[in-house]
């Protein structure tokens, strides 16, 4: 009887401080921009910690300990070296706003590129937060039940309800005053599994991978360093804090939370090291807490509360933005009717991005699933690179755009099909590397290549095709191809 109501004790635990911390009634500047109720921009380790928290997924921790299961220390490396996203994308926002002017993405995109390849885009970042809520409440309700059970889907449906409840007062203000606190209880948390942890690891020592495993996971830490040049432009969860407090703050903020959460991933994943070393069932994220007990289950099913929440009311956030302002165009001061339009999207995304688990089942597959979704959608994406660093090219326009885009949505539809259905499409001579990553770091380094030349043809090309000029940047921005470059 304790077993099983323990789970929702954490739960209610959970969403009492949550809940706690949540303002009741927000403006339309706090809802959007996270401010203060005096107007002021939110602090640099405020929004550290916000982006910290929302890429430390559910399933990114699960991510990092089935990878560090499988290859060793490899594998956790390798999921660590996303995290480097963060330097990336701050890096380039803030060459965007100090140079261009810019207050987000789309608007530099809209003058770039002009209004068609703005909406290919804003599409594009709708399909990644789709996936963010069901992924993440899939991993979260695991805790209380199997898959397909009652208390799996009551999880799915309390979970989903509370996460909308906050999301839809507060918007980005709640979301940044929650990532706060859930940032330190799950570092606290963390701290216990570590001590608990590390007495076995030490006994045993690291668990010995042979050659060929050892190389698998170094191709995937070469897949992850290519994939980081695009990644973090398609997750506006990512990105749309990159706009909240002044540019140099940003850029502080984002380097912060690359050492917070790649420190966190990389610790987490001795869970999967632990797996590996003592033997225990795949799955290591919930193989290697049952080992221990009641009380271990529920420390790691606080830290997926945590995590996967603070990723959900991010996306619902980020879902809001890009309805009431990128969708329209519209960056000036929000107002109530910004407001309106994105507490609407929000409630149908809470509806519409729960709908997958009604009709996908993973079972014990859940883990590989998630990952090959994960290198699959960072393939599909790859033509953001250029896109975005090399957007200070003055004759690159929308031909530039489409070489970039399409050749990666390509190349990743067809790996995602191929991935699925076993098929072969593409000839193992494009492989990089060894192991089950090899196709996929060969498909990303040959990609990159294919859109970065597709982008520079396009510029070779734009000055002697008779095409409209490019839209001035929408309600305030600059002629960013006139300044300096992003990257």
């Amino acid at each position: 009887m304790l077993a099983s109501a323990a789970p929702w004790l954490v739960f209610v635990a959970y969403c009492a401080v949550t809940w706690w911390v949540t303002p009741r009634r927000v403006s339309s500047p706090q809802f959007f921009d996270g401010r203060t109720a005096a107007g002021a921009p939110p602090s640099v380790w405020l929004v550290a910690m916000s982006v910290a928290i929302s890429w430390i997924f559910a399933k990114s921790i699960a991510n990092a300990a089935d990878l560090a299961y499988a290859y060793g220390l490899t594998g956790g490396v390798g999921y660590t070296i996303y995290y480097l996203s963060f330097i990336v994308a701050g890096v380039a926002i803030y060459l965007m706003r100090t140079r261009g002017g810019y207050r987000s993405l789309p608007q530099l995109l809209l003058d770039k590129y002009g209004g068609v390849c703005t909406k290919l885009f804003l599409a594009t970042i709708a399909f990644r937060l789709f996936n963010e809520v069901w992924s993440n409440t899939k991993v979260m309700s695991l805790y209380f039940g199997p898959e397909g059970s009652g208390t799996y889907w009551l999880a799915a449906v309390l979970i989903t309800l509370f996460t909308l409840s906050y999301a839809w007062t507060g918007g980005m203000r709640a979301s940044l005053l929650t990532d706060r606190v859930q940032t330190l209880l799950a570092f606290v948390l963390l701290g216990v599994v570590l001590t608990v942890l590390f007495p076995g690891l030490e006994s045993k020592g690291m668990p010995v991978v042979d050659t060929p495993t050892r190389d698998a996971g170094l191709t995937f830490c070469g897949l992850a360093l290519v994939q980081i040049l695009s990644y973090p432009f398609h997750d506006p969860v990512l990105t749309d804090r990159g706009f909240l407090n002044p540019p140099r703050d940003m850029l502080k903020s984002f380097l912060i939370a690359a050492v917070m959460s790649g420190g966190f991933i990389f610790l987490f994943s001795t869970i999967g090291l632990y797996g590996r070393t003592f033997g225990l069932a795949p799955n290591p994220s919930v193989s290697v807490p049952a080992s221990f007990g009641l009380v271990m289950l529920l420390v790691f099913n606080g830290i997926m509360l945590l995590s996967g929440g603070s990723t959900i009311d991010s996306a619902f956030t980020s879902v809001a933005k890009l309805a009431a302002r990128d969708w329209r165009n519209d960056w000036d001061e929000p107002v109530r009717a910004h407001l309106t339009t994105g507490r609407i999207a929000v409630l149908a995304v809470a509806v519409l991005g729960n709908l997958p688990l009604l009709t996908i089942y993973l079972g014990d597959k859940v883990g590989p699933a998630v990952i090959a979704a994960t290198t699959i959608s960072g393939t599909m994406v790859m033509g953001l690179a250029p896109i975005f660093l090399l957007s200070w090219l003055r004759p690159a326009g929308a031909l530039s755009f489409h070489l970039a885009y399409w050749p990666g949505v390509a190349i990743g539809v067809l790996r995602a099909i191929e991935t699925f259905t076993h098929a072969s499409i593409f000839p193992g001579a494009l492989a990089l590397g060894s192991g089950k990553f090899a196709l996929d770091l060969g498909l990303n380094v040959w990609g990159l290549v294919l859109c970065t030349a597709g982008y520079l043809v396009g510029a070779l090309l734009a000055p002697r095709m008779k095409a409209t000029p490019p839209l001035t940047a929408a309600k305030g921005g600059a002629a960013f191809e006139a300044r300096s470059p992003v990257a």
